[in-house]
């Protein structure tokens, strides 16, 4: 298989002119908050039409230099990843299943018309930028460094059509817990809004899905809730998923369900390593349709005994409670939940390398 060496593409490193200070970062680290502090360092490659990707470079975070008419900011050509550097018990850093984010990056590109970054170009850039800012992966459980790739299209143009030049970054920022509340488990408000229609862009990870959330989300803020919960575009019924998350429903059964991915729904990487571990617990798995009624008349019965979300920055988030126009409803106990936390502390030990990883989810980085 072809290198990015035998493709001519080598990455070259800038040095930093004022990192931050030791003492600075620290007191960052302490209380990194999410996605509020930035490391020191990005990785920028670019890619033309006729020539593909070039001028690969680890450099200093700095703004970024756009012709007002390049083509992201008219007509949204832009994708996104999100994974997490961890430090490891035996004190390495490691990376979770990259090779997931870098096909569904690629997923994502094929539907936004844009070009596809190969997986080693992928997995490098965010390695490279891993080892340059090493220093900047907290310490405390819990604690990781979220790593953000991205791509937009930057040929300056006016015309509908795909760009012709693209820029591929990567960032990182050091993260702490994503909800802000500390609660046990999260409130959600159902929204009226859609997020997704079937032949849309629902099933890629691009900033236009996420914009079309923010008032509905903002909503559900303003209500006192946590976070929103989408219904199906068609007949606004079937459950979905949340503003940035997959949902789970647990039964007394012992039968666990997650919505299927139908187009409209994001195929979330947290998601599918739970449906494994999952299996592995001996739980009946199953992938289908899960209507508002439903849930909330299991919910009332006692048949469903636990909702959680999933998803890189959250990783599992019990749901206690859910809100709508028609009433609210607690789910099981109203906290987090046996098969909740058992998945969850399953998915974490692997992350962490605190229990073998038996599916090879898990690639070490050099930082020395």
């Amino acid at each position: 298989m072809a290198t990015l060496a035998d493709a001519g593409l080598t990455f070259s490193t800038l040095p930093h002119p004022a990192p931050t200070s030791a003492e600075t970062r620290e007191a960052i680290l302490a209380n990194p908050g999410f996605g509020t502090h930035f490391s020191d360092h990005m990785v920028t490659v670019e890619w033309t039409e006729g020539k593909g990707w070039h001028d690969a470079v680890v450099g200093p975070r700095q703004p970024l230099a756009l012709d007002p008419a390049a083509a992201v900011l008219h007509y949204a050509q832009e994708i996104f990843e999100g994974l997490k550097a961890y430090k490891q018990a035996d004190g390495a850093v490691a990376l979770f299943r990259p090779a997931a984010n870098a096909a569904r990056f690629n997923t994502s590109a094929q539907r936004l018309a844009m070009p596809e970054v190969p997986e080693e170009l992928f997995i490098e850039a965010i390695e490279r930028l891993v080892q340059a800012d090493s220093a900047w992966i907290p310490g405390a459980e819990g604690a990781s460094l979220y790593l953000r790739p991205f791509m937009i299209a930057t040929e300056a143009f006016l015309g509908v059509r795909p760009a012709k030049q693209y820029k591929f970054i990567v960032i990182a920022s050091p993260a702490g817990n994503y909800f802000k509340s500390g609660a046990p488990a999260v409130s959600i408000w159902v929204s009226d809004y859609t997020r997704a229609a079937p032949g849309g862009t629902g099933a890629a990870k691009c900033g236009g899905n996420y914009a079309a959330s923010l008032v509905p989300q903002a909503e559900a803020i303003a209500r006192g809730h946590d976070q929103v919960v989408f219904l199906d575009a068609a007949e606004h019924k079937w459950i979905e998923e949340l503003g940035g998350m997959n949902l789970y429903f647990v039964f007394e059964d012992g039968t666990l369900l997650t919505p299927a991915l139908t187009g409209t729904i994001l195929p979330g990487i947290t998601r599918d390593s739970l449906l494994q571990l999952a299996r592995e617990e001996g739980l009946k798995v199953e992938e289908g349709r899960y209507s508002l009624e439903e849930w909330r008349a299991d919910a009332a019965s006692g048949k469903l005994i636990e909702t959680f979300a999933c998803g890189t920055a959250a990783v599992v988030t019990p749901v206690g409670k859910v809100s709508g126009r028609a009433g609210d409803f607690i789910i099981g106990s109203g906290g987090p939940g046996q098969v909740t936390s058992k998945l969850k502390n399953r998915l974490v030990s692997i992350q962490r390398g605190e229990a073998a990883d038996t599916h090879g989810w898990i690639r070490k980085i050099d930082c020395k």
